[in-house]
């Protein structure tokens, strides 16, 4: 893949050793490439808005303004990169918050290096990335608190099924909509009634609630 074609990338991270550790690494890799760097929230939001990233990688734990707080900034400017999550932390909590929060994946900072280009690729391909180790957390953490999942299921319709089916597979809005041949706000919609209907907050959720439930 050339870099015409190569999956455009912004770094937010306040350490200058990692972000030049990840852009080394990404140097080698085809599909891939970094055109921004930021060291905090609002430089990272200017150079979002300026150069349209693909992905966006984000920090978790910068001084100021933290990475939540940055994704909540970046969609509320209604920046339409893929948000990235890279951080040290395994807590729950801050899974389900940066989720909640918009995120489009969540990955570990104790990755393999291949294991990180991967997921980027996977992630500029639309699709949900998030640590293998993270993932068993997240569905015990969707678990708590939810009463039957079976009820959950039988109030989907047929075509909230077929949605959620090619969410799991990470297919965008805009894919679901061609390959159901409807509309792309159609899509939206149905997507805001299945998260409300199973109790979910975001895209990725429901990607891992798919795959418990035999529906991935």
């Amino acid at each position: 893949m050339s870099d015409t074609t190569s999956a455009s990338i912004l770094l937010i991270d306040d350490h200058p050793l990692l972000r030049k550790g990840v852009k080394q690494l990404i140097e080698l890799d085809d599909e891939l490439i970094v055109i921004a760097e930021a060291s905090n929230a609002i430089d990272g939001i200017k150079a979002a808005k300026e150069t349209e990233p693909d992905l966006i990688l984000l920090d978790l734990n910068m001084p100021n303004i933290n990475g939540i707080e940055t994704l909540k900034m970046l969609r509320d400017e209604e920046v339409a990169s893929r948000v990235i999550v890279f951080t040290v932390s395994d807590n729950e909590e801050d899974v389900v918050a940066a989720l909640k929060a918009g995120a489009d994946g969540y990955l570990l900072k104790d990755m393999e290096p291949e294991e990180l280009l991967e997921s980027l690729r996977q992630a500029a391909l639309g699709k949900v990335v998030i640590s293998d180790k993270l993932t068993t957390l997240l569905a015990q953490a969707l678990q708590s608190g939810r009463s039957s999942n079976k009820s959950d299921i039988s109030s989907l319709t047929p075509r909230e099924k077929q949605i959620i089916k090619l969410i799991a597979g990470g297919l965008p809005n805009k894919l679901i909509a061609r390959k159901l041949n409807i509309t792309e706000g159609t899509v939206k919609v149905h997507v805001k009634h299945l998260l409300k209907k199973l109790r979910l907050r975001s895209r990725v959720e429901v990607a891992v609630w798919a795959v418990q439930e035999g529906l991935g």
